[in-house]
């Protein structure tokens, strides 16, 4: 019974069993049947090709108009930022730190002169270890950082003494306020040591110059940066001017702040587009070997020397964009740095066992380069301190003048704007006017030379101070009169000496600028724009020497008023240090032509002469 119970059991699970698996297969060829595609649904595997793979799309080059609207657009920030500043500085320090002239034309001049120093470290960083863009980039945060400090002090009163309306009895601004000051103006000076030196270089540095399209498109470029410089410049001097003067310094001083950082952001933005190129070592190593050089070897004659030989290896492949400077016979004593006296000074592969020994022939002409500039940089300091006149004593005096026109009150930063307006309409009168029509009349190089230029600033410079002196008296005589701190002559009497300032900047600072440009080779134009803002920094240092001792010589004099001091001009004889400005200016208008145009004609790079020359015939 259970056997065959057992039996009917596994005979009742095979039978199911056997069922299921026919059914699975049914199903599977079924499913086999509704998945398999028709012949016309087969998609044919892909041909094989044995064509390597296509290259990716190119990457849109670097450089050119594609990275310099960026650039330019970093400038025109930065240079409203800084203009913003510089332009109503002497008033800020006046009306809200109640300084008086000495101290005000101290903290002027120092600032102004460091501003102009520090372009020189900044150069020697960026050629040696920085590169222009990290120094750029340094620069404008030091910049930025500097101009929120000042915006704090204009914001906060703690940072600053007390309102004075008056002219006595002020508070003088507390030590560690004037740290806060010095700080905000220190960091400015640092940030503009960076930009300086590199804005120009490193637009340059985005075009090729070695065809004829990245020559046209660079001088364009020079064309732009002059323009967007204009522009910024006149914005700065009258919106920003107007809004610190009439609105709130706050706002006057938060415009710049929010300038300079649109200016980092937008210089950060085009980053992708730039050629950065690698630092390529600086001259002022190769210049401090030259003179060490020629010392260790000071007691060598020249003339005995005629058994020795100069070093003047060829150019490397590596120095194939650096000019090759022949050997002259001027500075003589520099030759000596290049003398190979002993066999023993070169080694197997012919190169000087000690570069702080032996140096170049091309070495050292770079030095002779530099010592033929300092005659011509010397008249520049000159020119440039009756410039730093109306920076600070021409605005001191609009503020004490009549500054309402038609019941309209003229901010005094406004004076500035003259110059530059003088300056920008002599430049259009003389490229689109003068030059075409003398070329017309005559085919030779028609040019003022650099000398007239020159002489004509200089000229400039001593009508600028003659007037300033006449103005001033006026003024005062005026004021002690009607018995006012503020004259009623009118503020406009001051327009002809700021515009003999811009004149005289328009024909000697360009000249010189222009002059040191073409006198250096395009390897070392980084350290031609530095030295021409060294001779401004020199010239705010030497206005600062003189005013100081000015100061001391005449205060000690009770029976007259002093030529300077105080914050009231009235009780002060301008006018007297002014005709001294002029006699000083006289005085390097005779230096320039019996000594130092000298060196500018013996110096002069033929080759400027040869591209005015081909100007003239392509006009």
């Amino acid at each position: 019974m259970q056997s065959k119970a057992l039996n009917r059991k596994g005979g009742g699970g095979t039978e199911p069993r056997e069922g299921a698996e026919k059914e699975e297969m049914e199903n599977v060829v079924v499913a086999d049947k509704t998945s398999s595609p028709s012949d016309d649904d087969i998609t044919p595997p892909p041909p094989v090709s044995f064509l390597p793979p296509p290259p990716p799309p190119p990457k849109k080059a670097r450089g050119g108009w594609r990275s310099v609207k960026y650039i330019l657009g970093n400038e025109s920030f930065e240079k409203l930022a800084s203009m913003g500043l510089i332009a109503n500085l002497t008033v800020y320090l006046q009306t809200k730190y109640n300084m008086d002239g000495i101290q005000l034309v101290n903290v002027f001049n120092i600032w102004s002169g460091s501003t102009n120093l520090t372009p020189l470290l900044g150069a020697f960083l960026s050629d040696a270890y920085l590169g222009r863009f990290r120094t750029l980039l340094f620069g404008s945060v030091s910049s930025f950082l500097g101009m929120v400090v000042l915006a704090l002090t204009a914001g906060m009163p703690k940072l600053r003494p007390l309102d004075c309306p008056g002219v006595s009895s002020c508070q003088k601004p507390q030590d560690w306020q004037l740290g806060v000051l010095y700080s905000g103006l220190g960091l400015i000076a640092v940030g503009a040591g960076g930009v300086r030196p590199c804005n120009i270089a490193f637009g340059a540095d985005q075009f090729d110059t070695r065809t004829e399209k990245g020559r046209a498109q660079l001088e364009s470029f020079f064309n732009w940066w002059y323009f967007s410089f204009t522009v910024s410049l006149v914005i700065a001097l009258t919106v920003v001017v107007y809004v610190q003067t009439n609105v709130s310094w706050v706002i006057g001083y938060a415009i710049p702040a929010a300038c300079l950082f649109s200016s980092f952001v937008i210089f950060l933005i085009g980053k992708h587009t730039y050629i950065i190129t690698k630092p390529h070592g600086t001259v002022f190593v190769d210049i401090a070997k030259v003179v060490v050089g020629a010392c260790k070897k000071r007691a060598v004659s020249l003339e005995s020397s005629s058994g020795y030989s100069l070093y003047d290896p060829p150019l490397t492949e590596s120095d194939q964009h650096v000019e090759k400077l022949a050997h002259t016979d001027v500075f003589k004593f520099f030759d000596k740095a290049a003398l190979i006296t002993d066999s023993s000074e070169l080694d197997d592969k012919a190169l000087p066992k000690n570069s702080w020994r032996l140096c170049s022939v091309q070495q050292v002409e770079q030095l002779k380069l530099i010592v033929g500039l300092v005659p011509v940089w010397f008249t520049g300091i000159g020119c440039f301190i009756t410039m730093d006149q109306m920076n600070t004593f021409g605005l001191m005096q609009a503020i004490q003048s009549n500054n309402e026109v038609h019941n309209f009150k003229i901010p005094p930063g406004w004076m500035g704007l003259i110059s530059m307006i003088c300056l920008s309409t002599w430049i259009f009168i003389y490229e689109k006017i003068y030059l075409p029509q003398a070329k017309k009349r005559s085919k030779k190089n028609i040019r003022f030379t650099t000398r007239h230029r020159i002489n004509t600033g200089i000229v400039m410079a001593i009508l600028c101070m003659v007037v300033a002196a006449i103005v001033e008296r006026n003024r005062r005589d005026a004021a002690l009169k009607q018995g006012t701190l503020v004259s009623p002559q009118s503020i406009l009497l001051l327009l002809p000496q700021f515009a003999f300032s811009g004149l005289n900047e328009a024909f000697a600072a360009v000249a010189i600028m222009e002059y040191y440009t073409n006198h250096l080779p395009e390897t070392m134009r980084t350290l031609a724009g530095a030295i021409f803002f060294l001779s401004f920094s020199a010239s705010s240092y030497l206005n600062t020497a003189i005013i100081n001792l000015v100061h001391l010589v005449t205060s000690n004099n009770g029976k007259e008023s002093p030529w300077l001091g105080g914050r009231d001009l009235n009780k002060v004889k301008l006018d007297y240090f002014y005709y001294l400005i002029a006699c000083l200016a006289a005085l390097n208008l005779l230096y320039f032509n019996l000594f130092s145009c000298r060196y500018l004609e013996k110096h002069v790079d033929k080759r400027s002469e040869s591209r005015h020359e081909e100007m003239n015939e392509a006009a």
